[in-house]
Order: structure tokens, then sequence, then C-alpha cells
């Protein structure tokens, strides 16, 4: 990875491709795990590497993920109650399969998104999340016990759009009580999400991922404003294993949570699964179950 980095000498490795140094730095650490015989969680992690994650499952999609009325990009749940993977796993289906059914009793179509998530055209975010509460009970589970909602406001498309219309400043708006919040202010409003972590730190999950573009200059910049308290985990963000574990580590050192997380745009390469788990990183992002290229990080 140093070689490479080296080598291109860009900060946004223009001169390789992100594409090329990432797909090398993934074999060549797959390479290594296989030489050593052992699973490549373990290469990464360790004897320590122990944790299974739970998973932030995006079973609704809208914003730029979706052809769909709804402006928050992705609402997630999270099933806090369970007490395995097989059975977060098993339990976000049975929800996944349940709001399916609702949407379709109401007249909605079942359409799903870039992630999986499925993309009604529904009158608002409220209903929304109207309706994943009610798929969560007609499964057969207590929501704020067996399962917390998350969300992702992409804001900084949000803040972009309210700027066109001439109207900044009205891009956040939180009415449900969440457990996490990922990007609910744009990319650049430090200030602002200094503010936030005022308000809700104590109580929410406040994620940056446009904010830190799993890049160590900005979380550390992020950490000395208190600006969150958890970072989204992209490696082919960042653009090598070296540096999405430098990320995590920095991350999780100052005491905050990191969550791995895929893109919208994926293959069916299942790294970040071991990366959650060599890293112990608690939580992991990878989309609805839904399309293989999400299925296979499951």
């Amino acid at each position: 990875d140093t070689l490479m980095i080296r080598e291109d000498g860009t900060a946004n490795k223009a001169k390789l491709g992100a594409n090329a140094i990432l797909g090398t730095s993934l074999a060549v650490a797959k390479a290594a795990a296989k030489q050593l015989g052992v699973p490549l969680y373990q290469y990464l992690g360790g004897p320590n590497a122990r944790v299974m994650p739970i998973p932030m499952m995006n079973i609704m999609n809208g914003g730029k993920h979706a052809d769909s009325s709804l402006t928050i990009q992705e609402f997630m749940i999270m099933p806090i109650g369970a007490s395995s993977f097989h059975q977060c796993l098993e339990w976000c289906v049975n929800v996944y399969a349940t709001l399916k059914k609702l949407l379709a009793e109401k007249g909605f179509a079942t359409s799903i998104g870039d992630e999986g998530g499925f993309a009604p055209h529904l009158a608002h975010e409220d209903e929304a999340l109207s309706f994943i509460t009610g798929a969560i009970e007609k499964a057969g589970y207590r929501p704020g016990e067996d399962f917390s909602i998350a969300m992702d406001g992409a804001s900084t498309e949000m803040y972009e759009e309210a700027v066109k219309a001439g109207r900044p400043g009205e891009y956040l708006f939180w009415k449900s009580p969440i457990v996490s919040i990922e990007d609910g202010l744009a990319e650049e409003d430090w200030s602002g999400w200094q503010k936030l972590m005022d308000k809700l730190g104590d109580k929410v999950q406040l994620v940056g991922d446009d904010l830190f573009v799993t890049n160590t200059k900005r979380i550390e910049k992020g950490i000395k404003l208190q600006a969150a308290n958890a970072v989204l985990i992209k490696p082919n963000q960042i653009g090598t294993v070296t540096e999405t574990l430098e990320a995590i580590r920095m991350t999780q050192t100052t005491g905050w949570n990191a969550i791995v997380s895929h893109r919208s745009g994926e293959t069916e390469d299942t790294t970040i699964a071991d990366i959650a788990v060599g890293m112990n990183a608690g939580q992991i992002k990878t989309g609805a179950p839904a399309r293989t290229d999400r299925v296979a990080k499951y």
C-alpha cells in the first residue's frame, strides 16, 4: 500500500487510479492471509478479532439512491435485541419481507433502490417511519427494544438543493426519535456539526460519512472539534486496506464508533465483512437483504 501511494503521489490517487489501487490492496491482503493459512479477518485483526457486527440494514431508499419522493437517503433497521449475528440477519429479513407486504397492500410499488431498500412514492418521511415501525410490529418484534431505526440524511445533497433554491439552512428536520443519524448536516458545516453534537451527542450516534470520507486528516479535525461521535468507514472511499485500518484505529482510539460500510455502487467482494469483524467495529452497513452484491457480505 505504501509503495502504491508513494508511486501515485497524488492526494486522490489520480495517477494510478483509485479503483486499481484498491483492487491491488485487497488482493495482497487476501494473498497474505492465504499464505499464513488464516481467515482474512484474523490476518487483519489478530487473535483479538472476535466481535460480530450488528447490521444497519437499509430497507427503504430515498434521495439520490432511488426514484422516490423521499428526501432522506436511507432508512435503516438495527436489530439491537438479537443475541447473535444469525438472529440479526433472520430478524431483519423478516421485517424486510413484512415491509414489502405492507407496501403492496397499500398499493405502493415495491421496486428497490441502489442498495436494495424499497423506494415507494410516499407523502413524507414520517410515513416512511410509520411503515417501518408497522413492519417491525407486524413481524412480531418490539420497536425500541428488538429494533432501533437509523437514518442517512445525505444532507450535503439537501444543502446544495436548498442553496440552489435560495433557502440555505432549511435542510435539517428530524422529528422522530432514532438511534443513529448519518450525515445530518452538510460536509463542510463544521460549526453546525458541533451544535448538533451539543444537542444530540449524548443521546444519538452522529455519524460522519461525507464529513470524513474515511480520511484520517478529516477525522483528526473532527476529533479536535468534537464534531461527531462516529465515522463511516469505506475502503473504496480512501483507497487502500492500510489507510482503512488507520482510520478505524484513530476513530476507536478516541472512543468513537466505527461503522464499516459498502458504497451504493458495489461488487460481490466481501472484504468489508472481514474488516468489520477483524477490527471489532461492532456495526456494518451493507444494504438490504436483496441483490447478490449486498447479500454476499451478510
